[in-house]
């Protein structure tokens, strides 16, 4: 009888620098969305292995916290340089375990560099600051980093996300547990052997793996002082409760239901291409996806070529899958229960199939138009390729929209008027937003951050905002002149 084998091993936890068996009491099998095919299988760890986990990160911070920024940073130099070697495999294997486009994989890499690069630059922002306060006394300020604190990664972004606290958090003297998602466990692993190779000492990066049980274990355990999370507003808002709960510092990004505010003057090409562009890129499965339009006023012309440009996004070709069979089937639940509420499906992507991928999980793009705020659609994060567009008259309703979600993460308007710009750059209330872009995500070193319920706790995960975060300040004074007494302050 012939056995069947799965193209990866079965993954395998890292602490102190070697990849470990774990003996838990379950496996998870892990798929490609791609084609619906098991590629490897994940262990659901618990307690124990993030206990060794933890021990390992601790008996490596002292030596790695003292050692200067200036030389913790040569490895993440030499590791920003393993990145562009690998840049191809490591695209794959996002894409074979993500599901979305090659491009679209690659460009999540690209952006991995670009955040390695911001915390090379990290010893230019963090000088401290030294002053004479009075004769003969002088105050210092420094950064220093917190201990052991923790990463937990969604999904969507297997090798990007971790990128927005790896580089960081570890240049600025901590220690690390990561815990990938469960569904995209890959990427971790490979991301672990080339900070290894670049130099990253013994147990400075551990990685665990597992489901909720070990999200559980990281909110609880004494030994982490600090912990990030990007997922869902649900999970992220009892990580934050749970983990800060144990005074531990805490920082989760929720989900999203952003709003691309398009007004009458909008350039129609320009505003077409890239509307449809915010909605289906990475198969919509992103917190920046827009997935609501508000149009204001007359704008069939630019609903017409919107339609006109999500044709050209065809499933297994610019379009990737979704991440699962049950990810599938809720997004198509959304488009049909809109359906039959009234809302008009201008173009339908439900039922989409890649000839000999027939069991990957695909969703074609969606425009569907007529949608009323009351929908289902209009107000619950759909995480898939789908525009739901509402009609407004005045450019408040349309503001009214937007603020009366319970999300803001981002908000965008397309106009050629820039009072226009400007009114929904003070009125929107979301934390990023863009004129005439569709996914106004921040570079380095701008930091990315949302507000309401897509964000618990102080700080932005990445760019300099995320330097509060990840360290605390220590002030000495001193003096050595005891001759020196001139006022109350010496």
């Amino acid at each position: 009888m012939e056995v069947e084998t799965v193209k990866y091993p079965a993954i395998r936890n890292y602490v102190g620098g070697r990849f470990v068996e774990d003996a838990p009491a379950t496996s998870l099998d892990v798929f490609s969305p791609l084609t619906g095919v098991v590629i490897s299988s994940v262990p659901l760890s618990g307690a124990t292995a993030l206990d060794a986990a933890v021990q390992a990160a601790q008996a490596a911070y002292p030596a790695w916290a003292a050692t200067p920024i200036k030389e913790r940073v040569q490895i993440f130099y030499r590791y920003k340089t393993l990145l562009e070697r690998d840049m191809q495999a490591l695209a794959e294997l996002v894409q074979e375990e993500n599901g979305k486009t090659f491009d679209e994989a690659r460009a999540e890499v690209e952006k991995a560099i670009e955040l390695t690069e911001f915390a090379c630059s990290l010893p230019q922002l963090i000088q401290g600051e030294f002053l004479e306060v009075s004769k003969g006394v002088e105050a210092r300020v420094e950064r220093k980093p917190l201990g052991v604190v923790a990463s937990i990664a969604p999904f969507n972004f297997p090798n990007m996300v971790p990128h927005w606290t790896i580089p960081n958090a570890l240049v600025l003297g901590n220690t690390m547990i990561l815990k990938p998602s469960e569904i995209v466990p890959l990427s971790a692993g490979r991301i672990a052997e080339l900070l290894q190779e670049a130099g990253l000492p013994d147990g400075v990066l551990n990685i665990v793996h597992g489901d909720r049980e070990i999200v559980e274990a990281i909110c609880d355990h004494p030994g982490i002082q600090a912990v990030s999370f990007v997922g869902s507003t649900a999970i992220a808002k009892v990580v934050y409760i749970r983990a800060t709960s144990h005074l531990k510092r805490c920082v989760a990004l929720g989900g999203a239901k952003n709003h691309l505010l398009v007004l009458p003057d909008a350039h129609p090409d320009m505003t077409a291409s890239n509307v449809a562009a915010s909605m289906s890129g990475c198969a919509g499965q992103r917190c920046m996806a827009g997935s609501t339009m508000v149009g204001v006023g007359a704008v069939d012309d630019i609903v017409a070529k919107i339609v006109e440009e999500a044709r050209k996004i065809v499933v297994g070709q610019n379009l990737g899958s979704v991440i699962s069979k049950a990810a599938k089937e809720r997004i198509e639940q959304h488009i049909t229960e809109a359906e039959a509420a009234g809302a008009k499906v201008l173009l339908d992507g439900r039922n989409a199939r890649v000839q000999d991928h027939e069991d990957g999980y695909y969703v074609g793009a969606t425009v569907i138009d007529y949608v009323t705020p009351d929908m289902r659609i209009a107000q619950e994060e759909v995480f898939g390729p789908v525009l739901a567009i509402m009609r407004t008259n005045t450019l408040d309703e349309a503001l009214s929209i937007e603020n009366n979600n319970p999300y803001g993460n981002a908000a965008a308007v397309f106009t050629s008027s820039g009072s226009s710009a400007r009114y929904v750059m003070d009125h929107a209330n979301a934390g990023m937003i863009g004129v005439n872009i569709g996914v106004p995500v921040p570079r380095e070193p701008f930091s990315f951050g949302g507000w309401n319920d897509s964000k618990f706790g102080a700080c932005d995960i990445t760019g300099k905002s995320s330097i509060e975060f990840w360290t605390q300040l220590k002030k000495t004074t001193t003096k050595w002149n005891p001759e020196s007494r001139v006022n109350w302050m010496s």
